[in-house]
């Protein structure tokens, strides 16, 4: 099957242009004044301290940013940082704020008020649940020359049960546990997860892999791309395959087979989850992907065809109905490619959920759906094709 590369619009030239200023009318006064500050969205990959959208003072001392010629229409998502989600800003009582929204042809100057930044008084504390850990600060990742946070969420009975889990290996672990660490809210995987065994459900180990900041292109993208770079997502996923998967399964219980081993990821995640669980079957058989990149690379297609159906799969789908047309048809062929290559519909759920927002809000909502479906056949307590419904 052949699929055309989605471009996004504000790629393309068309007779209606616009720009825009940012200009920052308000700082915390507790702002350290050497450091600079950033925008970061959806238009750079959500890096935070990309040196091409770092902010600049004018004449007037006043920190400002014009940004690039897009067409009328585009609408971004950006929020500001001082050059890591770490200090990403915070609303006035230190709350997580959403994503701010700009659409180009609606005035050319965004007048902006910034209440907080994270870690300076403004980020609150952490919210993860006491069965979350830090397992690592820098575990290597010798196929990157790299280290990086792992977080590991261990099933509230792990200490006492005696047995051995299934293991959801996810991206971004900054953004599942702790809204402390979080850039945009967080996925809420723990309380989600105590939830669900507080019903008696059986629940696995989760192990989240921080992003590399900077590096969250390359490490999540198995393609270069001509304008964003990236393509090292193969040596990340080797990294999960090869080194932290056999630690993981060295030193806590775990149940090591494919059956019980999952991959998910939102985004950039996604594309990377199906990459991961399609050119490994031998070690995945479950992958969560939510909205997922299919855009990034025309190679995704030819990639799905050349992998096919090898093994038995559990392939979860879900993007919101606000996200815009592109990804949902993106998601919907994929879905089309899937069973042309050999999956059958059992192993295929696609859900858009409506209004829906490219957000972790969105993503924290679905999970205990997805690991309902992924994993039915572990949590014995619910039928194969049933949904949780979370209270």
């Amino acid at each position: 099957m052949k699929k055309l590369l989605f471009i996004p619009i504000f790629l393309i030239s068309f007779a209606l242009q616009a720009q825009v200023t940012f200009i920052i009318d308000s700082l915390p006064a507790y702002t350290p004044p050497e450091d600079l500050i950033y925008i970061a969205g959806n238009f750079n990959g959500w890096n935070p301290g990309d040196p091409a959208y770092a902010m600049s003072k004018n004449e007037q001392q006043v920190w400002t940013f014009i940004s690039e010629i897009a067409p009328e229409g585009t609408q971004i998502e950006y929020k500001f940082t001082r050059g890591s989600w770490e200090t990403v800003e915070k609303g006035p009582n230190g709350e997580e704020i959403n994503n701010r929204l700009f659409t180009f042809g609606n005035g050319d100057t965004v007048h902006v008020i910034i209440f907080n930044w994270r870690q300076d008084g403004g980020g609150g504390g952490s919210t993860a649940a006491e069965n979350v850990i830090v397992m690592d600060e820098d575990f290597e990742m010798p196929q990157l020359g790299r280290t990086r946070r792992i977080w590991l969420y261990l099933p509230l009975d792990y200490e006492t049960s005696g047995l051995s889990y299934p293991v959801l290996y996810m991206h971004d672990g900054q953004n599942l546990f702790d809204a402390a660490t979080s850039f945009a809210g967080e996925w809420e995987v723990d309380e989600t997860l105590n939830e669900l065994h507080g019903q008696g459900l059986k629940v696995p180990i989760v192990v989240g892999i921080d992003n590399g900041g900077g590096e969250r292109i390359n490490e999540y993208t198995p393609w270069a791309h001509p304008i964003y770079g990236g393509g090292d997502g193969e040596l990340y996923i080797q990294f999960i395959v090869e080194t932290l998967k056999p630690y993981i399964d060295l030193n806590y219980r775990t149940l090591p087979g494919r059956e019980y081993t999952g991959i998910m990821g939102s985004s950039l995640g996604g594309l990377i989850s199906h990459y991961g669980a399609l050119k490994y079957q031998d070690v995945f058989s479950k992958a969560g992907i939510y909205s997922p990149s299919f855009w990034f690379s025309d190679s995704v297609w030819s990639f799905t065809g050349e992998e096919g159906h090898r093994e038995a799969m559990r392939i979860y789908l879900m993007c919101g109905g606000a996200e815009g047309q592109g990804t949902i048809n993106d998601m919907i062929s994929m879905q089309d490619s899937l069973l042309y290559y050999g999956f059958s519909e059992d192993e295929i759920s696609l859900t858009v959920v409506p209004g829906g927002q490219h957000n972790e809000q969105l993503w924290s909502s679905d999970f205990g759906n997805a690991y309902s479906w992924l994993f039915a056949s572990f949590t014995n307590n619910i039928g194969e094709n049933n949904k949780i419904n979370l209270v």
